[in-house]
């Protein structure tokens, strides 16, 4: 018997009858689980990524009982000035990936089928706002999202804000990458960070702020140092470990929690071991939760991930005595803003600092960008001598894939890099 199919079914008939109970179920089950994480934690993975889930899972639970204290934001929204004011920061891709790890999701895609969202719209924000809509998510305190990376976000923050009844906030990137649109996005932040006063009765000060931002470029650093000795070290690891790397540098970047991971991921890299598997380069989302690709790439020293661009993509040099000018520079010359270039040149850059073998494109349904973008970036990729492959598959709903389909590429691709390469 499957426990996590059989927990996810029980909330699945609870929130149709009551999704006030299902919500303190869901509740419980995540208490529990992070129990079990602290606990017994998986011993085959090291202490970094034994640290990773517990502080995620910790971050949801407060977020899913203490909502008055939490915010709804996008996954690129600089988080600092929310976790100096000691607000709760979860986002929409945190919150999906849990209840579609839960085996839950079905009742809240069906949902918002029912309200009349497409379903070509990321799954990521169907389930969200299903949950949402079903009444199983509760009330936050605010919201903050913007328009970099996914335009998801422009209908899901609009849609939920008034269905909530609670203000929110957009940060506007400009397409072009400059000095004029990091100063403009600067003043965007310090407006929000006004806007968290207002709202919360909290005074994010100046201080405290380049306290969070210090912790953030430390934290980078750290992360930086890492990735370099990605070229010939291999730390064990499943999919969902890189899922979580995607969190912690990103809505948890300025937490202490994500400064003690970074600190723990560099320790554990030095002393793993040196490793002759693959090294791929990911480009956008971990299918964490499909079969295949987990019994391919994770606890494998056939092949490994050795970096993702949604968790280097922000990983830029910042200065925490400028903290407004470091969080903006960080989402405007983020490589998922502006044309696909900047993405196609952070991948060649990463490539050749972890010495990748060959790039994953893995094209998640409904994310547009990268749908649009997916072949352009194989023909530049392999233009520059590194073999890539295109993945079409759903990392959220897994109706939207097809486990036999995504074993046969993966393999047959590792099998041509092991040929190239011996």
């Amino acid at each position: 018997m499957d426990v996590v199919e059989t927990f996810g079914g029980m909330i699945e008939r609870a929130v149709l009858k009551n999704p006030e109970g299902a919500r303190r179920l869901l509740l419980a089950g995540y208490r529990a689980q992070r129990m079990a994480l602290t606990v017994l934690p998986n011993r085959k993975l090291p202490p970094s990524k034994q640290f990773a889930p517990r502080a995620i899972m910790k971050l949801l639970l407060r977020a899913l009982a203490q909502p008055e204290n939490a915010a709804m934001v996008s996954l690129f929204t600089p988080c600092e000035p929310l976790i100096a004011a000691g607000i709760t920061p979860y986002s929409v891709e945190t919150l999906s990936g849990y209840i579609a790890g839960t085996k839950c999701e079905k009742v809240f895609l069906e949902q918002a089928s029912g309200e009349g969202l497409p379903e070509t719209m990321c799954s990521f924000h169907r389930v969200f706002i299903g949950a949402a809509d079903a009444g199983i998510l509760p009330k936050p305190r605010f919201g903050i999202y913007t328009n970099l990376a996914c335009d998801a976000n422009m209908l899901t923050f609009p849609y939920l804000s008034p269905k909530y009844g609670i203000p929110s906030f957009f940060i506007d990137v400009p397409y072009e990458k400059s000095e004029d649109a990091v100063r403009a996005v600067a003043l965007r932040l310090k407006e929000m960070c006004v806007f968290v006063s207002d709202v919360t009765g909290r005074a994010v000060t100046e201080e405290a702020l380049r306290t969070v931002v210090g912790r953030s470029a430390r934290t980078i650093e750290n992360y930086t140092a890492y990735y370099g000795q990605q070229a010939g070290h291999r730390l064990p690891g499943d999919l969902t470990s890189e899922m979580y790397l995607v969190f912690l540098s990103h809505i948890m970047l300025g937490s202490a929690e994500a400064e003690k991971f970074s600190r723990l991921l560099l320790s554990d890299i030095g002393k793993a071991p040196e490793s002759g598997g693959k090294r791929l380069l990911w480009i956008h989302v971990i299918p964490f939760l499909q079969n295949a690709p987990n019994a391919l790439l994770s606890f494998s020293d056939r092949a490994y991930i050795a970096a993702c661009d949604l968790a280097y993509e922000n990983m830029l040099p910042i200065d925490p005595a400028r903290p407004y000018e470091a969080m903006a520079r960080r989402m405007v010359y983020s490589c998922y803003n502006g044309s696909v270039d900047g993405r196609i040149e952070r991948a060649l850059q990463m490539a050749e600092k972890t010495k990748a073998d060959g790039a994953v494109i893995f094209a998640h349904w409904g994310c547009k960008g990268t749908l649009g973008a997916a072949h352009l970036i194989k023909n530049a990729l392999e233009g520059s001598g590194l073999p890539a492959l295109i993945l079409d598959g759903d990392a959220c709903d897994p109706g939207n894939s097809s486990d036999g389909r995504t074993a046969t590429r993966i393999g047959a691709f590792l099998e041509m890099l092991e040929e190239k390469y011996g």
